[in-house]
This record gives structure tokens, C-alpha cells and sequence, in this order.
């Protein structure tokens, strides 16, 4: 299996390229932004992808740093409530209980801004949770990657950190609950559409470990998904458009009981069937990311920061 990827070479210039299960990385002919990728149609892409896997290879992934695949004006975007669990943990948790019901079954979706691109963490990165927030989950998720032309070109796994304690006081707080330093994890490679087929039955798994042990474990599946993808898609970009594509996480079947909080010192182990695995240790509060801001310069400040 393919994965198109976004790297750092030994110079510092990030390049785009295709990477293949032996860890060979082909780089795309004038190795554009994975943003200028998402200006293709899925037929486009893909016969560029065909045409790069037939050359030599350029490196490998030991040789590079992998970076989040998000560059450019791609956002990343978020669904919630999209599985019957999300709908009873967050009636669980808010003060205003009857906006969960309602939204679950409401024709139009819950939709909402997660991150700019620069923000993004990847495996072996940290993600955070919030220093003024009592409660705080990882949210294993698929997401879609989109082109400018709202066709799905890829997959990735995803984690939307969120602080329920803040979301459930009130749900005007949700920016503040979801969108902060470390709050959105992405795998490093995009696995594309044309690999997975099918991605209504992909098993997901979450484990938390904690002072060597495991903390909190589930198992869920795409196929509990209450909403059509594609329904997510079509109200994503129904009012905006999307001139270097999106990436949107579709929302979590995996919540765990009220009485379980991430601490400083976790490890967040996700893995998505046929899309791949996404492993980050959990800090607390804004200044272990403080480091993003550096990184926009030289990309290999991020390897002093990633778990080894």
C-alpha cells in the first residue's frame, strides 16, 4: 500500500512524495505542496501517483523527517456526534443535554473548525490538554481528505483532542474545548481512496497507556457511523469553498465513562484498519507546543519533541 507524504529532507526543504510499504519514498516531479495536490481531481492524482511509482526511489523514510500531511490553505474541519456514543457521552456530560438529542438525528450535521495546518501535530508528537480543563479525552477518528472539488482522495487517522469538561458547561465553549495547541493529531500519510475501496466497515482501536499499563481500551467500527461521509462533505463545502482542499474528521465511536481523564505522561496509541496507526504522549497546557512556532522555520526542530 501507497501513502502519499509531506517530509523534510537533510537540507530542511520539504518535498511531497509516494511512499511504499518498504519505506521507499518516490518525490513527486517539482514535489508540490500536498495543498497544489489538492487542486487535482481524484483521477488526476491518481495518475500522478502511477506515474511517480514507477521511478526510482529518492529516499527513504529513515533518511527524511515525516511531517503532518497538511500544508497551504488546507483547514482541517471536524463532525460530532456522528455515532450513538458520542450522542450518550455528551448528553452525559452538558448542561444543556437536549442540543445532543436533537443534533443526532437532525438533517443538518455538526460541523466546526479544528485546525490550521501549521498547528497539526503527527505521530510521535505531543498533543495537550488544557491546563483550566477538569476533563479531557482523545477522540480516535477516520478523516476524509478532500480535493478543492469535494472528492475524497485519501484517508487519514485522526485525533481530536477535546476537553469535555469545558464543551459540557456550555456548548458556546465548544471553540475553546476543541481548538487549541495539541488538540489535533494526524497520521503521516495519506493513504488514497483508490486503495481503501470500502471504508464503511474499518475497525478502530484506542489504547491509553499509563504507568505501563493500559489506562483505557475500546474498539469500535465505521460501520456504526449514523451519517453518510459524504452527507458531511456536501455541508462542509456547501457554503465555503476550499481552494486547497480540507481534511474532515469524521467524529468518534469511542468515549470513555465520565470517570476517565488524560494526564501528562499518557500515551495515545489509534490505529485504523487499511489507514494506519497514530501514536502521540499527552502534555499539559500551551507551553509544551510552543516549539510549532519554531518549527514553521526549520522542520527538524520537530524530531527534539517526538517520542522515540
Amino acid at each position: 500500500m501507497t501513502r502519499i507524504v509531506r517530509f523534510a529532507d537533510t537540507t530542511g526543504v520539504v518535498r511531497t512524495g509516494l511512499a511504499d510499504d518498504g519505506g521507499a519514498i518516490r518525490v513527486f516531479p517539482g514535489t508540490p505542496q500536498i495543498a497544489r495536490l489538492l487542486r487535482r481531481t481524484v483521477a488526476e492524482l491518481r495518475a500522478l501517483a502511477e506515474e511517480t511509482a514507477a521511478r526510482e526511489p529518492d529516499a527513504t523514510e529513515t533518511e527524511v523527517l515525516l511531517l503532518p500531511p497538511v500544508d497551504g490553505l488546507t483547514e482541517v474541519w471536524a463532525a460530532g456526534v456522528t455515532y450513538e456514543r458520542s450522542r450518550e457521552a455528551r448528553i452525559a456530560e452538558s448542561t444543556e443535554q437536549s442540543v445532543y438529542e436533537r443534533i443526532y438525528d437532525a438533517e443538518r450535521p455538526e460541523l466546526f473548525f479544528k485546525s490550521v495546518p501549521w498547528r497539526v501535530v503527527t505521530d510521535g508528537e505531543p498533543i495537550a490538554v488544557r491546563d483550566d480543563s477538569a476533563l479531557n479525552v482523545p477522540e480516535p477518528e477516520l478523516a476524509l481528505v478532500l480535493n478543492r472539488h469535494a472528492e475524497t482522495v485519501g484517508y487519514l487517522v485522526a485525533d481530536d483532542v477535546s476537553s469535555r469538561s469545558i464543551e459540557g458547561e456550555n456548548p458556546l465553549y465548544l471553540p475553546q474545548a476543541k481548538v487549541y495547541a495539541g488538540s489535533t493529531a494526524l497520521s503521516s500519510g495519506i493513504v488514497p481512496a483508490w486503495e481503501i475501496g470500502d471504508p464503511s466497515a474499518l475497525k478502530i482501536t484506542m489504547t491509553v497507556s499509563r504507568d505501563g499499563g493500559a489506562a483505557y481500551e475500546a474498539t469500535t467500527s465505521t460501520a456504526a457511523f449514523h451519517r453518510d461521509p459524504q452527507d458531511l462533505v456536501r455541508h462542509l463545502f456547501h457554503g465555503q469553498p476550499f481552494p486547497d482542499g480540507a481534511v474532515l474528521s469524521t467524529g468518534t465511536g469511542i468515549v470513555p465513562e465520565l470517570d476517565f481523564t488524560l494526564r501528562a505522561g499518557d500515551l495515545v496509541d489509534i490505529a485504523v484498519d487499511g489507514v494506519g496507526r497514530l501514536v502521540n504522549p499527552v502534555r499539559t497546557g500551551r507551553d509544551p507546543l510552543d516549539w510549532l512556532t519554531e518549527a514553521l522555520d526549520d522542520p527538524w526542530v520537530r524530531l527534539t519533541h517526538r517520542r522515540v
